[in-house]
């Protein structure tokens, strides 16, 4: 009785431990990164909160509806900013076990993904590898942020591309050349402008690390805070 008591207890644990070897989780540094963001609300100021807060007020009646939310970060060349917007909007939402919610960026043109941005990325812990042949000019990447999880796929396309939503969606505006030449978004269901000032003014200098750092610590920090509102209100 005993031997078989112990043979079960040693299947009940091994069965426990491969759901924990596939469950998904986030790879550590990823972790640790959100959590210092996590702790930085307070340097948001008071009237940008308002601003993150009406976007967070559009995931909350879809989640509420337990309807799929599907966001689109826009920039005017889809390099840069759109790319942290929607890599901290979808690990964001990761992060406080929020479903439904998917997130893609797109440009006013297409161009590529810069590899400083993609650097910026990496040096946080995101795993990231090429997937395109050398001589891309518009490379493809693919992001990985936690474990057996899908990785996201990174690259330079218009925000009308066949790979994004066509209808349904939220745009999040994140540049002020994009927000001039798109007063509409076509097939957006509502639209935001939440500008960040474009880390591209560092290129080539010796700033350039610290501003791409600077402003993929911001964008993590505003957007992680946006998927904070959304837990906060559909517990309400």
């Amino acid at each position: 009785m005993k031997k078989f008591l112990i043979v079960g207890v040693l299947i009940f644990i091994c069965m426990n431990l491969q759901v924990l070897e596939f469950t998904p989780r986030l790879l550590p540094d990823v972790k640790k990164y959100l959590d210092e963001r996590a702790k930085e609300f307070e340097q948001i100021p008071q009237e940008r909160k308002k601003e993150l807060q009406e976007v967070a007020s559009y995931i909350i009646k879809k989640q509420k509806k337990k309807e799929k939310t599907e966001v689109i970060v826009i920039c005017t060349h889809n390099s840069r900013r759109s790319h942290f917007g929607q890599v901290w909007l979808q690990i964001g939402a990761y992060y406080y076990g929020l479903e439904k919610i998917s997130t893609f960026s797109g440009g006013t043109e297409a161009t590529a993904c810069n590899p400083r941005t993609v650097a910026a990325l990496q040096r946080v812990g995101i795993e990231i590898k090429s997937i395109s042949a050398s001589d891309d000019k518009n490379p493809k990447y693919a992001a990985r942020y936690a474990q057996n999880l899908s990785e996201m796929y990174l690259f330079s396309k218009e925000y009308t591309s066949t790979a994004n939503p066509q209808l349904g969606f939220m745009a999040i505006l994140v540049c002020s050349s994009a927000n001039e030449v798109c007063p509409i978004v076509k097939g957006a269901e509502q639209r935001f402008y939440i500008p960040y000032e474009d880390p591209k003014i560092s290129d080539n200098t010796p700033q350039e690390t610290q501003t791409y750092d600077e402003r993929c610590k911001q964008i993590a920090r505003e957007m992680l805070y946006v998927m904070y509102c959304v837990k906060k209100g559909i517990k309400k």
